[in-house]
């Protein structure tokens, strides 16, 4: 029993209860305006209940699944060679809960108005408890669209991508009830620059187009798929393969795992080196195709980054609001100082904005049928995975600031949230990439920058200052794709283009007083890279107001 003098140094006071749990659908009313907007409002019961989650359950398992990561198991215990990764029960909860809602397969297995949507508003909710697991949800979505209509070995795994079932056992797919697919392109002599890959692939058996590929991959995400896209050379040039772990004589196939990489962040999912020696793979489109049957995977993985990014950012504002609302300083509330309010405001500006985007881009995929919708998703992609995925790193910062101390211990959320936030500036091009691919639709494509002008044009007289902007933009667009040489500039070009297009979609979805104060502050060169620089009270009130319901 605790002395009267012990329980007076011990008393805790001005701490901000527990988040958790909370809803994070339904304490999110842009979210929750978004999946109406676009048509996905059929699906307002799963997202309450997958708000739930993320707010409860799988919040904590978050925790639980970084706090002991994945572990490599190269031999059984009699000898055998096995190759496989043990992942703490946690990790398999928070699966099981994504496959059952679909977020790996919602679009292809329900195709409906506004599944794209539907499933984006899941990912990003996903994404604010656990971003690890995003990764082999990632790759699965991705994949089952370069799959579709892919010669695969046998009809059983179209059906068992479009399952609902997490299937964790490593077996042959026949024996499955659900399968996952991963990820593994990249070689360590090249990095972003897949065409200098190495590993050769050579006509094993005529049936299936089987082949046989030997070669080292640097990275190979999420091991335990039960298949990997992967690229080798042909005499063709570079081809795409899938590789499955299990061989249909239900053999293993020559997938051995080198290591395990020890990454930054991401700790959860397991990233690893692995060599393949003569091992079966079954080539998905002809040959020498194969940067453009991959791209149709990566150009959805990055569409995934920006929404994990944009969940990262949200989960970080929720957790910096939650804390100002109940911690005093000098007898008041930080969320009733005016500093502290401006902070808060101005980084609702960039979490809002960069949801905007990643909805607007569901949206695109909901029409694959428009090509006008399909170019606004090529050239928004590259945008958004440039300026999005850069602006998380910044914000989560920011928020952990807002905490103090607090927020730079591990029992916070915030130390996580920070270190996973660079990984969708690394992963899938990283920030040059998304530049020069930029720059080779301004001189190769210009119906892209078409449909893209046309698209903020539907924003004008809304703002003088936006268009005005538009204005210059469209002046900029026009010398650039005139001088090749503007490439030195390309990252200007990049966050000029980023920012109008958040404040287009600002001006049509958010408050008159918000969107304007948004384009008072990106669009004149007031925004220097820190937050607390708005400068209109009504707008941060009326921001402040619609962060956390």
């Amino acid at each position: 029993m605790q002395s009267k003098s012990q329980q007076i140094i011990h008393r805790v006071f001005n701490q901000a209860p527990e988040l958790t749990p909370y809803n994070a659908f339904l304490t999110d009313p842009l979210l929750q305006q978004q999946v109406n907007y676009y048509g996905a409002d059929w699906g307002n019961k799963q997202l309450y209940e997958y708000g739930c989650l993320v707010g409860g359950k799988m919040f904590e398992w978050g925790f639980e699944a970084n706090r002991y990561p994945p572990e490599l198991r190269s031999f059984d215990r009699f000898g055998h060679r096995i190759d496989e990764v043990y992942y703490h029960p946690a990790y398999h909860h928070i699966m099981q809960q994504a496959v059952k809602y679909r977020l790996h397969n919602l679009p292809w297995a329900l195709p409906r108005q506004g599944a794209q949507t539907m499933r984006a508003a899941l990912f990003y909710l996903h994404a604010q408890a656990e971003a690890g697991t995003a990764c082999p949800i990632t790759m699965t979505f991705a994949s089952t669209a370069a799959l579709t209509n892919a010669p695969l070995p046998t009809s059983e795994w179209h059906s068992k991508l479009l399952s609902d079932h997490y299937d964790p056992n490593p077996l042959p797919v026949t024996q499955k009830k659900g399968i996952t697919i991963g990820m593994a392109m990249t070689e360590k002599q090249g990095g972003s620059d897949v065409k200098s890959n190495t590993s050769i692939a050579k006509r094993y058996y005529a049936k299936h187009a089987s082949y046989q590929i030997t070669g080292h991959k640097w990275f190979c995400s999420a091991p335990m798929s039960d298949a990997f896209l992967v690229l080798a050379q042909l005499d063709q040039g570079l081809s795409c393969f899938l590789l499955p772990r299990w061989l249909n004589n239900n053999q293993r196939n020559h997938f051995q795992i080198q290591r395990l990489k020890d990454k930054l962040g991401n700790r959860s999912n397991a990233s690893c080196e692995v060599e393949f020696d003569h091992s079966q793979a079954y080539l998905l489109s002809a040959p020498g195709q194969g940067i453009n049957t991959i791209m149709k995977m990566v150009n959805l993985t990055r569409f995934d980054c920006i929404l994990g990014s944009a969940a990262l950012m949200r989960q970080s504002l929720v957790q910096a609001y939650h804390h100002c609302q109940y911690r005093k300083v000098k007898h008041q509330y930080l969320i009733d100082q005016p500093l502290m309010r401006n902070v808060l405001a101005d980084m609702a500006l960039d979490s809002n904005a960069a949801l905007l985007v990643g909805m607007r881009l569901a949206q695109c995929l909901n029409k694959p049928q428009d090509k006008n919708e399909q170019r606004l998703f090529r050239i928004g992609c590259c945008l958004g995975k440039y300026w999005i995925c850069k602006r998380a790193s910044s914000l989560v910062t920011e928020a952990a600031e807002c905490l103090g101390g607090g927020g730079y211990i591990e029992e916070s959320i915030l130390p996580r949230l920070y270190r996973e936030a660079p990984v969708n500036s690394l992963w899938e091009g990283s920030a040059n990439v998304q530049c020069l691919d930029l720059f080779r639709l301004l001189l190769k494509e210009p119906d892209v920058i078409q449909t893209f002008i046309n698209h903020l044009s539907q924003s004008k007289g809304r703002s003088i200052l936006f268009d005005t902007y538009l204005n210059a933009i469209k002046k900029q667009l026009t010398d650039s794709q005139q001088n090749p040489a503007s490439v030195l500039s390309s990252r200007i070009l990049a966050n000029k283009l980023a920012l109008i297009w958040q404040a287009a979609l600002m001006l049509i979805h958010q408050p008159d007083t918000i969107a304007q104060q948004f384009c008072q502050n990106r669009l004149t060169g007031e925004c220097l890279g820190v937050y607390g620089g708005l400068t209109d009270p009504v707008a941060i009130t009326d921001i402040l107001n619609d962060i956390l319901h």
